[in-house]
């Protein structure tokens, strides 16, 4: 068996780990992938360590993992990476960089990125309040009804 095969396997393995909860077994399997960049492993071994998952928690971690796989294009850390910065969670409350990241999350298509980027609008939650831009937002994320 190549080192290939054994790596797809140890990967196929830990995505598997994750999904039955068991995290410890996933962390130590994808840990040596998201070290390595893949978006993946980075922005689940970001979960595990931002929630306590199979480890102690550890948010200087999670927002570094995060931070790394929002910053190769992966959508859903993009959208995770907007939350630690909307709610001041494993990094500095910063409603414009929270945007910035629900935006390019939304770009690729995640309509959660897009409401809660709409909401902020509406609000003026970390933005300027603009409920055009909201409704905007709130119709490419799906909703014709709203406003």
């Amino acid at each position: 068996m190549s080192q290939i095969d054994n790596d797809s396997m140890d990967f196929a393995s830990g995505m598997a780990a994750f999904e039955a909860k068991h995290f410890s077994r996933a962390m130590q399997l994808l840990s040596p992938f998201a070290d390595q960049g893949d978006q993946i492993a980075q922005h689940l071994c970001a979960i595990m360590c931002q929630n306590g998952l199979g480890q102690v928690r550890n948010d200087a971690k999670a927002f570094e993992l995060m931070k790394a796989s929002a910053e190769q294009g992966y959508g859903l850390a993009q959208h995770g990476l907007g939350f630690m910065y909307m709610e001041g969670e494993c990094a500095p409350k910063n409603g414009e960089e929270a945007a910035k990241w629900f935006h390019k999350a939304g770009e690729q298509g995640l309509q959660g990125s897009l409401t809660t980027l709409a909401m902020m609008y509406q609000q003026g939650n970390g933005v300027p309040q603009d409920e055009e831009e909201a409704k905007r937002l709130y119709k490419l994320a799906g909703f014709d009804d709203l406003g």
